[in-house]
């Protein structure tokens, strides 16, 4: 059994008692415009917080917003920004700054009992830093040392596949290219990245389906539907320039059923910020129309209801089916059937804790709809079934001909500004033949084909010693992993480990026997080139790829953009390249005519990028043209997940606060949870803590319970009541990664199963 109370508190009473009040008021409208008044004061950005607000997500010469990767409106909008996007921007345009003073002053050791709010808060690095173990402080290096000793240990592994090169999603598209080149050339597909956490299971599930690993879907289209679908989504905190999307879709008349084990405040009402008449006249609209609440894992369950519910209205109604694009589009239509007649209405009911009934609300939605479009998050796909799930999606709107058509088809919201063209230009552990053999022949290199690790694999290959270097670009690899005990083991046995960032994080005080931080310059800061001033392209989460360009002084003259340094290392470490990789970085265009090459749908990309709003990437399901063994669309058949829990466990899913973006934490408040000061807490079923004897605010010990039968413990959280299901409970990540073993992760997908715990809640002992 593996005990975590020590890691249990943030950043103790940071501001103070915890509170804990219902929120009442619209998503966004006078809340976020406080909030984003406190953050411009806190930061000390009356000047340039503001400029940066009237550039982030415009074209011609603004930046992208660092944050979620909802795209940008189509006309171009000015003021096309959340809150939760100007925190992100001003927490890197902060004053404060970490450099070798800093860690004059504090050892490794001591950074390591920080929390992550305190080490992030320090502000931007300034100046590569090396690791020294005799006086466990890091200490200045030069750039030309730093990259020579990652250049030998590299050049000095028994075999390239003891690397493993992480990616966050905010590296740019250009970065990208040269980072998966670098890690190829080496010998090795060892890519590891963010989403094979997050949405492994989308792309998966979407390949085999359709033939593509991305939504079809774009905003006009979401303008054009009649019925929107938005299921494991907090769109406020998560996605939160979605709002304006369901609010002028409730406006034009749009159904909107949001489905989530929680009734977040993004699936109620609104008032979207720019809409300077309705902020000033405090005009909410609402943006649903139906809230059901499965039980967590339920939701593949619930869709299953709404198809079952279709196909026998279709025994009467010649109109519920669109049978002439099942006949033409589909493959598997006839088996899928008879799954969902054999599928009983109480199986359905108890594995998705929805009534018949309501369900039925849902499938008359969706029938009355002509156009319906499904979008989904991080709240069906970290689970064991995940990638079923999404097929049951797809299934559900080929049912409807809800494919290759406006307004329909099928919406994963991807999270991080870019995670979405990290993988298309190139960071997958599982390549393609056809991309390897065009890399091959425009790049000159003869790339390995067979597979490499994964995030978890990467974890699991560092405890067994077969994954010596870890090379991190961006992101906070310790504390955005499972199992967070053994994660941390598997990095302190690593030679070495390199981070590349903006920030001190958690993963620069867990570290290998060796270890670099290299501190690259911001998205919101201007990269200048032999050239000159550059510019990067990133990709949404609707196929758009348009360029960004930072506007602001870097917060030092010894920061490096994020392609020189995978140039640095590349030149140190493949002495015999013949890849040009500092004339690349001379002049980002070099990049991206080598990239107009090698990838497909990026023809002519200097070109097309400089478009007013850039270029969509061809996407052919949505031209009907499926690229999958029969051609068409596939329909699936799996069973339903019996993963309801037995009589004293609990399901327990990770979220995060209102006030955190993935793993960085703005504060320890949650506005629209109705939280403040407090992080360590879990949320409960009002029934369910009386069942236990625990009350609001009593402090509870929380195990989980593997696949394997280990145990994992939380001590002394605080218990809340919330609108949740019986059965199920939540809590906030980072903090709660340390309960998913590394072994419980999906055998569909392989990613790690933050969402479907199983859980045991009790009082705490007193101390």
């Amino acid at each position: 059994m593996t005990d975590h109370s020590d890691d249990r508190r943030s950043d103790s009473d940071r501001d103070g008692r915890p509170e804990f009040r219902p929120y009442h008021h619209p998503a966004a409208g006078w809340g976020a415009a406080k909030s984003v008044t406190e953050i411009l004061i806190r930061e000390r950005e009356p000047l340039d917080g503001p400029r940066a607000i009237v550039k982030m997500n415009h074209e011609n010469g603004g930046f992208d917003c660092p944050g979620c990767a909802w795209p940008d409106d189509l006309k171009g909008l000015r003021l096309d920004i959340c809150e939760n996007g100007i925190k992100h921007v001003t927490w890197e345009m902060t004053h404060k700054r970490v450099g070798p003073e800093f860690f004059a002053r504090h050892t490794v050791s001591e950074l390591a009992t920080w929390s992550n709010f305190a080490l992030e808060d320090q502000g931007r690095l300034t100046e590569p830093m090396v690791y020294n173990s005799e006086t466990d402080r890091y200490e200045p290096i030069s750039w030309g040392a730093a990259f020579a000793l990652v250049g030998k240990a590299l050049a000095d592994l028994g075999d390239p596949n003891q690397a493993a090169f992480y990616t966050s999603g905010r590296l740019s598209n250009e970065a990208t290219f040269l980072y998966q080149l670098m890690a190829r050339e080496l010998g090795t597909n060892n890519l590891p990245d963010c989403s094979n956490m997050c949405h492994e299971a989308s792309g998966r599930a979407l390949q085999a389906a359709l033939g593509t690993g991305k939504g079809t879907v774009d905003l006009a289209d979401w303008e054009a539907a009649d019925a929107l679908f938005v299921i494991g989504v907090n769109a406020a905190s998560n996605a939160p320039r979605m709002l304006t999307a369901l609010a002028e879709a409730y406006r034009r008349g749009a159904a909107i059923v949001h489905i989530n084990p929680l009734v977040e405040a993004g699936a109620t009402r609104t008032i979207i910020p720019h809409d300077f008449l309705r902020m000033a006249t405090f005009q909410a609209t609402p943006i649903s129309t139906l809230n059901l609440q499965p039980r967590i894992g339920g939701d593949m369950a619930l869709l299953r209801g709404i198809a079952k519910t279709v196909l026998e209205q279709a025994e009467t109604d010649d109109k519920a089916l669109d049978i002439e694009f099942i006949e033409r589009h589909t493959a598997g239509f006839e088996e899928y059937r008879a799954i969902c007649q054999a599928t009983g209405w109480a199986e359905i009911e108890a594995k998705s804790g929805i009534s018949r009934s309501d369900i039925a609300k849902a499938a008359k939605v969706y029938r009355d709809a002509d156009r319906s479009i499904v979008s989904w998050c991080l709240g069906l796909t970290q689970h064991e079934h995940g990638v079923d799930t999404v097929r049951e999606i797809v299934n559900l709107l080929l049912l409807r001909g809800n494919i290759g058509r406006e307004g329909a088809g099928p919406s994963p919201v991807r999270g991080h500004s870019n995670v979405q063209g990290n993988r298309t230009c190139g960071i997958d552990h599982r390549p393609s033949a056809e991309f390897l053999d065009r890399l091959a022949s425009v790049c000159g290199i003869d790339p390995p084909r067979e597979h490499g690790l994964d995030t978890v694999g990467t974890i699991e290959g560092m405890h067994r010693g077969d994954v010596k270097v870890f090379i991190g670009m961006g992101g906070n690899f310790a504390s955005a992993a499972p199992d967070t005990a053994y994660t941390f083991a598997g990095l302190q046995k690593c030679a070495l480990t390199v981070q590349v960032s903006t920030k001190l994080n958690r993963s620069h005080v867990i570290h290998g026997r060796n270890a670099l931080i290299l501190p690259c310059l911001g998205r919101t800061e201007r990269d200048q080139q032999k050239a000159g001033v550059q510019s990067t392209s990133v990709e949404d989460s609707m196929s758009m790829v348009h360029l960004s360009v930072g506007m602001k002084k870097p917060a030092s003259p010894r920061l490096l953009s994020e392609p020189a340094i995978i140039a640095g290392i590349a030149d140190s470490a493949l002495p015999n390249s013949s890849t040009p990789w500092r004339w690349y970085v001379e002049d980002y265009d070099r990049i991206r005519d080598t990239m107009s090459k090698v990838l497909d749908g990026f023809e002519d990309f200097n070109r097309r990028v400089r478009l007013p709003l850039g270029f969509r990437i061809r996407q052919p399901a949505r031209e009907l043209i499926f690229l999958t063994p029969s051609g068409r669309a596939e329909f699936s058949t799996a069973g339903l997940p019996d993963d309801v829990t037995d009589s004293g466990t609990l399901i327990l899913a990770t979220v995060r606060s209102h006030d955190q973006w993935n793993t960085t934490i703005y504060s320890d408040n949650d506005r629209y949870r109705g939280v403040k000061n407090l992080r360590t807490l879990v949320f409960l079923n009002a029934e369910d803590m009386r069942e236990r004897g625990i009350s609001e605010f009593d402090e509870v010990d929380i195990t989980a319970i593997a696949r394997d039968g280990s145990t994992r413990s939380l001590r002394r959280y605080t218990a809340l009541p919330y609108r949740i299901p019986r059965g199920c409970a939540a809590g906030y990540m980072p903090e709660m990664n340390v309960l998913c073993a590394i072994g419980d992760h999906s055998t569909q997908s392989d990613q790690p199963i933050m969402k479907n715990l199983k859980v045991t809640v009790e009082r705490s002992t007193p101390m």
